[in-house]
């Protein structure tokens, strides 16, 4: 990585973007890193300019206009971007809305989310809602006896495959993707079925029945759509929308500035912060004289008052704001 000028004291640097280090999980199924995050349970550390080493909540309460519209006492970002690498199959499991884990999880938030999926080997597949329609005393039984297996839809994976996961849709990432996850900041998963894996200790991991029961949607799950996308053209990279709710927006951003003369220049989004997350190739940001370069696997912060975003390199990055 090359930084630099980003060190400057002058009140202007603080509207600089700048790296983040992942806070990285191992788990039974394979491991995560929590690109950025400023959830209790992983904080992020600011990797690059005048804050490195610092925590990302520690930075954002202490500038809580880089957050823009979400600005809070406490540096906490309505949203968390995760990396996920399956080499064995999750569990399938359930999250909560916002209004049943407020009641039942000590006010914490709900967990709606989005996989963009980076990488998928031949015949990998995720757990994707129900085949049919079902009732509660059914999945009870299935769960019960292990064979819930049965009734979950299983979709084929494959790279760049896009999938919303709603609270309450029944769920789980399969052996052999690697997907980006944007969801809300929440760490909240009541866990169903686990294939009677053990940890090296002996033990089985807990499992939340009730607690999936009360907030599993019970309806048959639509067909996946993998349609035609809009791409939207800009000088020197292309645009293109893959999720947009209540939450958040995320966008894919094809940066080919190879053959222009000038830089390929990032529209203006002072109302919120921005993620990015480059997954494919290296470029180099700008912000006035200010620079740093990216390559594959970097995650960057962009506090909502950063002006003149300015671009130049070949890559691919999801852009991430609530």
């Amino acid at each position: 990585m090359v930084v630099e000028n980003v060190k400057n004291d002058s009140p202007k640097s603080t509207e600089f973007p700048f790296l983040l280090k992942p806070e990285v999980k191992h788990c039974l199924w394979g491991g995560e890193t929590w690109e950025c995050s400023t959830n209790e349970e992983g904080i992020s550390i600011v990797a690059s300019g005048r804050y490195e080493g610092m925590l990302l909540t520690e930075v954002l309460k202490k500038h809580p206009e880089f957050l823009g519209k979400w600005k809070n006492e406490n540096g906490e970002l309505p949203i968390l971007l995760k990396l996920i690498d399956a080499k064995k199959d999750l569990s399938i499991q359930v999250h909560p809305g916002d209004a049943y884990a407020r009641k039942h999880e000590a006010g914490a938030l709900g967990k709606t989310e989005f996989w963009y999926v980076l990488d998928a080997e031949k015949d990998s597949k995720l757990v994707y809602g129900f085949e049919h329609d079902m009732t509660k005393k059914c999945v009870e039984k299935s769960l019960m006896d292990g064979t819930i297996e049965r009734y979950v839809k299983k979709v084929p994976v494959r790279k760049d495959d896009c999938f919303f996961v709603e609270a309450g849709m029944i769920h789980g990432i399969g052996k052999g993707i690697l997907l980006a996850e944007i969801q809300e900041n929440s760490n909240i998963t009541y866990r169903l079925h686990d294939y009677n894996r053990v940890d090296k200790y002996g033990r089985k991991r807990e499992i939340h029945i009730e607690k999936g029961l009360d907030v599993m949607k019970l309806t048959r799950t639509g067909d996946v759509e993998r349609g035609k996308r809009q791409f939207h053209y800009r000088k020197g990279f292309v645009l293109q929308k893959v999720c947009q709710n209540r939450y958040f927006q995320v966008e894919k951003l094809m940066l080919n500035t190879q053959c222009c003369r000038e830089m390929a220049e990032l529209e203006k989004r002072k109302a919120s912060f921005r993620i990015l997350l480059c997954t494919e190739g290296c470029g180099v940001l700008f912000v006035k004289k200010e620079l740093l370069s990216f390559f594959k696997g970097d995650c960057i912060f962009v506090p909502a008052n950063t002006e003149n975003i300015r671009l130049h390199g070949t890559a691919e990055l999801l852009c991430c704001m609530a």
